[in-house]
């Protein structure tokens, strides 16, 4: 089913506010496994408004709205749907009956306008909204969908998952299942290239790639008339995923590439210490993120200068003048230096020109990341040929976390 976001108000075409909803109703409608064509953004006027529906509604059975249910009087959007649809609006009854309580419980007092959010179009199927004023309502007819719900994220959060998304998995004519594959050490290009016999013959299950700063998705789907025949169809196009590019999948089941690392440890009981140069903390900062860590992370340092290398690490003099800080001898250093210091069993340590300045005769987005696991130290050199500091450093701590990761398998697998 082919799909529109329409957003509502006019500060968002004035930069008053960030639009947000359009991105968070993207992932959920495409994880759904509706295909997303159109994101519409329209100012209060109910002309407009009506012009926009005429467009989506040419290409799309969908159209998701937020904003414009408000008790103002710019807050047209549901009485121009209602219109759109030659619907009435009526007194819902349930949603006035909660918005009297909400009032009660919260000592406000109400004005004449408020009441105007009670009033839905007689054909909807209304969403209440527990933790605002203004209900939604979904209307369908003739096979087109519309689906309206508050502008604040967080109402419309609320009401997506409570009401609006099961309204729409009801809707369906089957059952949608689908897993999101995460990837590390490949481009979205370079991934779709090599699936691309694979998603030339798709048909069901579907195959969509997304990218991300280092790292790249594909969310596979099947709509069948069982769960059990969608499941067995995305498991079944998987493996043949895992056969191609299975040297990048990190995760089948969504799980970031700092989640999966810190499970490792933990699951494994393999104790962490982190030593980070250019990227200041990130990958400390990144385990630190999964519950139950504490049971292995040991520490995190920022050895950030040579007098810090050489004082918490132990790293020679000797090393850094011959090769400098940003140098495989002197990653390697501070790993095996950690390891005697702390006795975890894996060490990991960063260092690098994050930029945007050369640096030591270096160029910005030159890192080394030494990884040292029970004595044994592998050390990569990244280029990334990148002047931007905070990329330079994402990147690093993304890879420190996948270096990690394919070093424990490995051993694990011997």
């Amino acid at each position: 089913m082919k799909a529109a976001i329409l957003t509502v108000g006019t500060e968002i075409l004035f930069g008053q506010i960030v639009n947000t909803n359009t991105v968070y109703l993207s992932r959920e409608l495409n994880a759904l496994g509706f295909d997303v064509l159109y994101h519409y953004t329209v100012g209060d006027n109910a002309k407009r408004l009506k012009e926009t529906l005429d467009h989506a509604f040419k290409d799309c059975d969908l159209i998701v709205a937020t904003g414009g249910l408000g008790p103002t009087e710019d807050d047209l959007t549901k009485e121009t749907i209602a219109e759109y649809f030659d619907d009435e609006l009526v007194v819902h009854g349930e949603s006035f009956a909660a918005l009297e309580k909400m009032a009660k419980d919260r000592g406000w007092k109400l004005t004449e306008n408020n009441y105007k959010q009670t009033l839905m179009p007689a054909k909807a199927r209304v969403f209440l909204n527990d933790c605002g004023t203004a209900p939604g309502f979904a209307l369908s007819e003739n096979g087109k969908i519309i689906i309206s719900m508050p502008g604040p994220p967080r109402e419309m959060h609320r009401m997506w998952e409570i009401s609006a998304k099961p309204y729409l998995e009801d809707s369906h004519d089957g059952v949608i299942y689908y897993k999101l594959l995460r990837f590390f050490g490949i481009g979205e290009s370079a991934l779709e290239t090599k699936l691309l016999n694979l998603i030339d013959k798709q048909s069901d299950p579907t195959i969509a790639t997304y990218a991300k700063e280092g790292e790249c998705s594909i969310r596979v789907a099947s709509k069948r008339s069982t769960l059990e025949e969608a499941r067995h169809a995305v498991d079944n196009c998987i493996e043949e995923i895992r056969g191609i590019v299975g040297e990048y999948l990190y995760s089948d089941n969504d799980v970031e590439l700092h989640q999966v690392l810190g499970n490792l440890l933990i699951d494994n009981n393999i104790t962490v210490s982190i030593a980070e140069s250019c990227t200041g903390g990130m990958v400390t900062e990144r385990l630190v993120r999964v519950p139950g860590i504490s049971k292995v992370l040991d520490r995190g340092l920022v050895t950030y200068t040579w007098n810090a290398k050489m004082d918490e690490l132990g790293v020679n003099r000797d090393t850094l003048e011959a090769h400098g800080a940003v140098s495989k001898e002197t990653a390697i250093e501070m790993a095996e230096g950690l390891m005697e210091k702390t006795g975890s069993k894996l060490t990991i340590a960063t260092t690098g020109v994050a930029g945007p300045d050369d640096d030591e005769g270096k160029p910005a987005g030159l890192m080394y990341i030494a990884v040292n696991l029970m004595g044994n130290t592998e050390v990569k050199e990244l280029i990334t040929g990148r002047k931007d500091r905070e990329q330079n450093r994402n990147i690093c701590t993304l890879t420190a976390l996948d270096q990690a990761r394919r070093i424990i398998l490995r051993e694990m697998s011997k």
